[in-house]
């Protein structure tokens, strides 16, 4: 969600940048060209008044310096021009000492012409006839006061354009964190539906959000049905079946097997077995009954009670204890994880001699699961054959010999590392290595 946030962000400031310069630059052309024809429209108007001062007198053509503004008269000061017609030329006397370069053609001079005292100077050209006589009128203006001014108009615009720019981007961000907040409000309820803590998505949500909830949801719903109905109808057939195996097991050893002892001995072994896989996946089933999909294992919850049905099963004088912090949950399915410590307490408690033991510890990287007992053990050469499914070493001792083998399968699907090694107590500890999972 926060990578969705930054990309929306960065796109979003990169255009804003991108599109702010344009019109920056854009704004700025616009203006310049507008000051430009501004100052063209002056420019001519003051060609005009000059036309308006020559007069006609006693010699010809007159210049009437009454008519004309004093700025003209004033050393450099910025105004300046000078008129041709016939074989004469006159000019301001705020030129002073400096020519005032004619025009080729008539019009404003493209670009700024070098002027007295480095000014410079924006040039127009206009053509006349007065009294049958070609007069051509220049006029100059400086240019550099208000490209002084441009310039720092140019500035305060770009400081107030990166403040506003500032601005738009914190804006957009609240913006943006605003509008995605029903995701990551629904990120942390995928998150909490993962961990087991509810069942469904709050349907509050904003329209665009809506279509995705309800399908979201619609499919918890359709999925704990099925698992419900899965589960009732894997209760009913065990159910179903265990008064026929019972009628089963008392035929193989009734009279009428006597003649055939070992194919008595065979149905027994075979429906003891099934019995066996039948009564596990029975209990599995009812273990699993009233778990949320996807609840994950409170150590501080689950343990007493499975500690307690273990030691009614395996009588009074055996000890079960456990050395587990408190507050500890474990990130892997309920259902799975007390299949996982039933089976190993369970093959425990009936090597033990009178006392195992369930640790856990956590890791910076990984959750470690170890089961002690007290009992005889088992020699370093056999330990790897003990995991395959269904090993046994002992035929006197009761279980059907899944219990490890069904550890290691439980322990591998979740990328764990499980071994057997020699307990503390004397007998036989097997230890599990559970890697962490992303993000937990």
């Amino acid at each position: 969600m926060r990578s969705i946030q930054s990309r929306l962000s960065l796109g979003l400031a990169g255009t804003l940048v991108v599109v702010g310069l344009a019109l920056a630059q854009v704004s700025l052309w616009l203006f310049e060209v507008g000051l430009h024809r501004y100052l063209e429209s002056g420019l001519r108007k003051e060609s005009e008044n000059l036309l308006m001062a020559l007069v006609q007198g006693p010699g010809g053509l007159e210049l009437d310096q009454r008519r004309i503004s004093a700025a003209y008269n004033r050393q450099f000061s910025g105004y300046y021009f000078r008129i041709d017609f016939a074989d004469k030329a006159w000019r301001s006397r705020s030129l002073w000492d400096t020519e005032l370069p004619a025009p080729q053609n008539a019009g404003l001079l493209d670009g700024l012409e070098l002027g007295p005292e480095d000014q410079q100077l924006l040039v127009l050209r206009s053509d006349y006839r007065r009294q049958g006589q070609a007069i051509s009128i220049s006029v100059a203006q400086d240019y550099t006061p208000m490209r002084d001014a441009f310039r720092r108009l140019q500035q305060i615009g770009l400081g107030l354009g990166v403040l506003a720019l500032i601005l738009v981007l914190v804006l957009q961000r609240l913006i943006v964190k605003r509008s995605l907040r029903p995701l990551e409000r629904a990120r942390e309820q995928i998150a909490q539906l993962q961990q087991g803590q509810r069942t469904q998505l709050d349907s509050q949500v904003p329209s665009e959000l809506e279509p995705l909830v309800a399908q979201i949801n619609h499919l918890l719903a359709h999925t704990e049905d099925s698992l419900r109905r899965s589960r009732n109808a894997l209760g009913n057939l065990g159910h179903a079946l265990k008064t026929p195996l019972a009628v089963l097991l008392s035929l193989a050893a009734s009279e009428r097997l006597k003649d055939s002892p070992e194919l008595a001995a065979q149905l027994r072994e075979q429906l003891e077995q099934i019995q066996q896989r039948l009564s596990r996946e029975l209990n599995r089933a009812r273990l699993a009954g009233d778990a949320l999909p996807g609840a994950h294992f409170d150590c501080d919850q689950e343990l007493p009670g499975l500690l307690s049905t273990l030691g009614m099963i395996h009588g009074d004088g055996l000890l079960i204890r456990h050395e587990v912090p408190p507050g500890l949950s474990l990130p892997w399915d309920r259902e799975d994880l007390l299949e996982l410590l039933g089976n190993l307490l369970d093959n425990a408690c009936k090597w033990a001699d009178s006392e195992v033991c369930l640790g856990i510890r956590q890791a910076p990287d990984s959750y470690q699961l170890w089961v002690d007992d007290d009992g005889p053990g088992i020699p370093e050469a056999a330990r790897q054959g003990v995991l395959e499914r269904g090993a046994r070493l002992d035929e006197q001792v009761a279980g059907h010999g899944l219990g490890l083998g069904i550890v290691r399968d439980i322990v591998e699907a979740w990328h764990g590392r499980m071994e057997l090694r020699e307990s503390p107590q004397g007998g036989l500890r097997v230890h599990i290595e559970l890697p962490r999972r992303t993000g937990r």
